[in-house]
């Protein structure tokens, strides 16, 4: 029945007078439910690993604002994590990470197909979510781009130059091109295995994209994407990417052709007058609201959504922000967001 779930039919390549419409980071902090469930699972990655409760989180959403999609609640983190990287986090600071620094500590990773004992908890939760969904909501499964994940590992945390991934680039590129080439594999992996515990589509955030410069943006961002769609594609044909390669600025342009996605999230720097034009020319877009405007809301709010409706209001789009909702939103201003797409 996914021809008739809107998220579905927009990336299929439908133009729809309403847009879908769901939002990144839709199961989080903003909402006092979230907090109350985050506090009965003890701490985030234990919330993670959780199918029960890792489901009621990813459904919050769906029932207070009835979203057109869910994505499931997890952590891009966690495919380090099941490939034996030390993962933790820090109350109000946030991912902490063993190193991946030298040729020994890449040694002690494991490989790509020995990951899903781990992330077993993943795939039951994406089950659940199957099941529980209202039958036009579709369910979105989710993973860290190459790069983006490779950064928090050779870094330890979160930075905000990824300079600790150039640095290793440029110094022992062998090394690095193998842990890209290591987490291109896992994530393969790890898609198809939602994929195949129920989610309809996937998404790949590229968080970090921006950061690559020249040829280092087609190697580690275009060429691991295009890898991993394809191997997606091979083996679950039908079932559509999303890939956001968040800042990428110009490089926006041709990305889906490039890699195969069949839609392309745009975040925020790019208006979406200009990347109607140039990158809706070539399929679906997703986007591209300032998350900002969660927190301040008012007329702003509603004139930059109806801006962005409109803009792209000539082929297929499904309407999010530019980038994840943030702790401090007003959930009354998801909810006016969402009626001012809907036309309310």
């Amino acid at each position: 029945m996914a021809e008739t779930k809107a998220l579905m039919r927009a990336l299929a390549g439908e133009t729809q007078a309403v847009p879908p419409i769901w939002m990144m980071r839709q199961a989080g902090r903003y909402l006092p439910e979230y907090r109350a469930t985050r506090e009965k699972a003890g701490d985030f990655l234990s919330l993670c690993y959780n199918p029960e409760l890792a489901a009621e989180v990813t459904l919050q959403p769906i029932r207070r604002y009835g979203f057109d999609a869910a994505i499931l609640f997890a952590d891009i983190l966690l495919v380090p994590d099941a490939l034996g990287a030390d993962l933790w986090f820090v109350t109000g600071e946030g991912p902490r990470l063993s190193t991946i620094t030298s040729e020994a500590d890449f040694g002690k990773l494991k490989g790509a197909e020995d990951i899903h004992d781990h992330l077993a908890p993943v795939y039951e939760t994406v089950r659940i979510l199957s099941r529980e969904l209202p039958k036009e909501v579709a369910l979105i499964g989710f993973a860290g781009a190459p790069w983006t994940v490779a950064t928090y590992m050779i870094a330890g945390r979160g930075t905000p130059d990824q300079g600790p991934a150039h640095a290793l680039k440029a110094e022992d590129r062998a090394l690095f091109e193998a842990l890209i080439g290591r987490l291109t594999e896992a994530t393969i992996t790890y898609l198809s295995a939602q994929i195949e515990a129920g989610a309809e589509t996937v998404k790949l955030f590229d968080s970090w994209a921006g950061s690559l410069k020249g040829q280092d943006f087609e190697d580690f961002c275009v060429a691991p994407a295009k890898t991993i769609i394809a191997a997606l594609k091979a083996k679950h044909p039908g079932v559509p990417v999303i890939a956001f390669p968040r800042e990428a600025g110009e490089k926006y342009i041709g990305f889906a052709k490039a890699t195969g996605a069949d839609c392309v999230a745009l975040d925020n720097s790019v208006s979406p007058e200009w990347a109607a034009e140039h990158v809706q020319a070539d399929g679906c877009v997703q986007g591209n609201l300032a998350s900002s405007h969660m927190v301040t809301g008012g007329e702003d709010l509603v004139r930059e959504t109806r801006r962005i409706v409109e803009a792209f209001s000539g082929g297929p789009h499904i309407f999010n922000l530019g980038h994840g909702i943030t702790p401090d939103a007003d959930p009354a201003n998801v909810q006016l967001m969402i009626d001012t797409v809907r036309g309310g």
